[in-house]
């Protein structure tokens, strides 16, 4: 398969989404995340699809797309190119990408462990990328990440869920 990743408006994700599926013979999707949002109307806590990564937009075929054609879709801002300035995802990149397609483009909530009290990553979604917890927001289960994606430093907010805890190591000096 061969898959392409599209930078855009970040409000026009949808739309390039379906016009990309419509002039191309290929599958679309823009990364989501799985949200417990609060929702004033219901006045309660609910599971919503928000952007994982926005303004991303990627494209999967059974055959290469002429970049030609793709630059034809409205609203892409640049085609994004892999480390060897090809158009074709490869490697890291090309495994997150597949890894979001076998999931429909949506994400649940990131697993990660609590080793001394600091949050990290369990082996899967970010396993393969450079991905960095720079904050977290411990009270809603959210976390502020850094990952390089395409040579591009993303940062995002994500839902975690912590699967496993490692217990704080006694300092035996005290």
């Amino acid at each position: 398969m061969y898959v392409y990743c599209l930078f855009c408006d970040t409000t026009k994700c949808n739309y390039v989404v379906h016009a990309a599926t419509q002039l191309m013979p290929c599958e679309a999707s823009s990364p989501k995340q799985v949200q417990h949002t609060y929702v004033s109307a219901t006045r309660r806590m609910e599971d919503r699809l928000h952007q994982l990564l926005p303004g991303y937009v990627f494209l999967y075929s059974q055959e290469p797309l002429k970049i030609t054609d793709i630059r034809q879709i409205p609203d892409i801002i640049r085609v994004m190119r892999n480390q060897d300035d090809a158009y074709e995802l490869a490697g890291p990149d090309e495994a997150f990408a597949m890894m979001l397609y076998h999931r429909n483009g949506a994400l649940g909530k990131t697993e990660v462990y609590e080793d001394d009290g600091i949050l990290k990553f369990r082996d899967g979604v970010f396993a393969g990328l450079k991905a960095f917890i720079r904050k977290v927001d411990r009270r809603n289960h959210r976390m502020y990440v850094e990952i390089f994606l395409l040579d591009q430093q993303v940062k995002t907010w994500l839902e975690y869920e912590i699967v496993e805890k490692k217990p704080r190591r006694k300092n035996p000096g005290l």
